[in-house]
């Protein structure tokens, strides 16, 4: 691994690369915030994708991509006059060091449940007289299912909780029978609200047992899409189409895949 030197002439390096490509590339010299905001979910997207596969050669190469874009926003932000990288960096090592009494002050703090309930009103404290509240910090863009769990888990840092984690299947169990009763109505309005009930206490179940949503669909779509794969695979070995193949086929060689994965 590289030195501390090694380290900060690399990112010196990226600033004057990026620097110079501002005033000299006609597409970098064009880039606004709003330009960029697009690219910037699709990089970080990109970034989640390598994480999900532990593709440490993908890792690295879109953590640069996301870095140069943090570093391209302090640039707009420096021709702006309103904050420069230095800034930035200088803002959030501040806020660490705010955040984490239980390595730089006196606080005592030797499990994760107390670093993450310390976490919360800590930033409680920074948001006093800035009229923020609790929830305020969930991003609104947030993809809907990390929302929800974001939304929970500030909850539970406040005190608002179940008590006993087992206590939350009864309202899962709850909102699922609200869900049929509005579905068996065929009412699409209510339907759908009992819909985002049921998701919603699915996500805080799966919170309360330590479990990552998102990561545990995201497995499942894999899942589902290398076993459909294998589907099509044989149907086009087999000069079938698709729509050719009866159920109980697809449900033989859905099957197969799920044996195969287990091997």
């Amino acid at each position: 691994m590289h030195s501390r030197e090694e380290k900060l002439e690399a990112f010196g390096r990226l600033l004057d690369v990026l620097d110079t490509l501002r005033v000299k590339c006609p597409w970098d010299k064009k880039q606004t915030n709003e330009s960029l905001r697009p690219n910037t979910i699709e990089e970080t997207y990109e970034l989640c994708d390598a994480l999900m596969a532990e593709d440490n050669d993908n890792i690295c190469e879109e953590t640069g991509d996301v870095l140069m874009h943090m570093m391209f926003y302090a640039l707009i932000g420096s021709e702006k006059g309103k904050f420069d990288i230095a800034d930035v960096c200088n803002r959030e090592a501040d806020k660490l060091i705010f955040r984490h009494p239980h390595i730089y002050g006196n606080v005592k703090a030797d499990d994760v449940e107390t670093v993450l309930q310390n976490w919360e009103q800590l930033k409680l404290e920074e948001r006093k007289g800035k009229k923020k509240r609790v929830l305020s910090g969930v991003p609104e863009s947030l993809p809907t299912l990390i929302k929800a769990y974001r939304i929970q888990d500030k909850a539970r840092n406040v005190g608002f909780d179940w008590q006993k984690r087992e206590d939350v299947w009864k309202k899962v169990h709850e909102e699922l029978a609200e869900l049929e009763a509005e579905l068996a109505k065929e009412d699409k309005e209510k339907s759908t609200d009992e819909l985002g009930d049921f998701l919603f206490s699915v996500i805080n179940a799966a919170r309360l047992y330590h479990l990552n949503p998102d990561n545990a669909l995201e497995r499942t779509n894999k899942k589902f899409i290398n076993r459909f794969n294998y589907i099509e695979e044989h149907s086009i070995d087999a000069g079938k189409d698709l729509t050719e193949m009866s159920l109980e086929e697809m449900d033989a060689l859905w099957n197969e895949a799920k044996k195969l994965e287990k091997e």
